[in-house]
């Protein structure tokens, strides 16, 4: 059975443990996310065992975990992946299970690489394996979701699938929006921390990594070292992230920002509603940066980081129509496909792009796969 629906992945893994599933699987697209909500589960609930009680959720990200033997393990989605390309025994018929063990992908309306493939792939052990269908339930989890994901689950033969849509139920508190069209972030920055109250936060989505960097350096001296603005990036270290969101004030951000990480005083959102996106080109066989506008699916996510603890305010810096795009391209759609190939042609699927894109929501194009091959052979010459 398929579950699609918008929610957090902290309560409900808990449920399904106490339903009696074996494993609770949760991804989620970055590292710090994977450490905190375990953190944050483990703290609000355990397992009885008799007179002692155990830890029910541990984590593991690329090179480190902490108990990956408990019930429910959060870890990366480029993580998940891994283990279904190359570990042959991750699940088989063989598998000893009381229930079944349970995939829940987490934020996938991001549609990043790694998250089409963990859905490739458990698509693929559903098609060419049936009996594994009593072994394994999988949950997709997104705030938006394009029509093509649930819609992969469907053409799979005798499986069962539902859909479930959170009711429009708003936020805890109000948020307030406020356009600004082409006003300049830096000043808005300025302005916003006069009217501010003594912890409230503000967090600024810009395009880039080099945005990031510049605004935090340039506010610093604008503003003669008054403010302090803090960066948030994918590149960083989750105990960086983790420590400037709990004493920052004003912070630079990046797309990192936009799920899982929790602000403790979040007042004012500023987003320039772009997005750098690296886009692949077959003939120069180049990947060069692209702005992009946010789609509708993006934007729904930063305006969502509001009125979680407080009121909050949401300031657009952009003037395009928000619905007139509803979800980005998926990455894998215009990513360099040569890493991909090669991957899976060395792993034990002994096929690449021409055989996995049947299980994809969204397929790279052909031109794009043939390209891709056509430069492996080059290289094995």
């Amino acid at each position: 059975m398929f579950v699609f629906f918008s929610g957090k992945s902290t309560l409900l893994p808990a449920l399904l443990v106490a339903e009696g599933y074996d494993k609770v699987i949760v991804t989620q697209p970055r590292r710090l996310p994977c450490q905190l909500i375990c953190k944050r589960v483990n703290k609000t609930m355990i397992i009885d065992v008799g007179s002692s009680s155990e830890k029910i959720a541990g984590w593991a990200v690329s090179g480190v975990d902490q108990n990956p033997q408990a019930k429910i393990l959060y870890l990366t989605d480029g993580l998940l992946k891994e283990r279904l390309v190359y570990d042959k025994n991750f699940i088989t018929t063989h598998t000893q299970l009381n229930k079944s063990v349970v995939f829940f992908i987490d934020e996938v309306h991001e549609r990043s690489v790694n998250i089409d493939l963990c859905l490739a792939l458990l698509a693929r052990l559903l098609t060419t394996q049936p009996e594994l269908k009593s072994k394994m339930k999988v949950i997709i989890s997104s705030a938006t979701l394009d029509s093509s994901v649930p819609t992969l689950f469907r053409q799979i033969p005798r499986v069962d699938l539902a859909e479930f849509k959170m009711p429009q139920m708003g936020t805890l508190h109000s948020v307030t929006k406020h356009p600004r069209p082409n006003e300049n972030i830096l000043e808005l920055v300025q302005e916003l921390c006069k009217k501010r109250k003594r912890h409230d936060q503000i967090l600024c989505f810009v395009s880039s990594v080099s945005d990031v960097n510049q605004c935090c350096r340039l506010i610093g001296e604008i503003s003669r070292g008054t403010i302090v603005a803090y960066p948030l990036v994918q590149s960083q270290h989750p105990n960086v992230q983790q420590t400037n969101i709990e004493h920052g004030t004003v912070f630079f951000s990046t797309t990192v920002a936009e799920t899982s990480l929790t602000f403790p005083s979040l007042k004012y959102v500023i987003d320039t509603g772009m997005i750098n996106v690296p886009v692949y080109d077959i003939q120069s066989q180049r990947t060069v940066l692209k702005e992009v506008r946010a789609a509708e699916s993006t934007i729904k996510q930063r305006l969502g980081r509001l009125g979680r603890t407080q009121p909050g305010e949401y300031y657009s810096l952009y003037s395009f129509k928000v619905d007139d795009v509803l979800y980005p391209i998926p990455q894998i759609c215009q990513s360099d496909l040569l890493n991909i190939e090669f991957s899976l042609r060395k792993s034990p699927l002994q096929g690449g792009l021409n055989y996995m894109k049947a299980f994809l929501p969204n397929k790279p194009s052909q031109e794009s796969i043939d390209a891709t091959i056509q430069q492996l052979g080059q290289l094995r010459k």
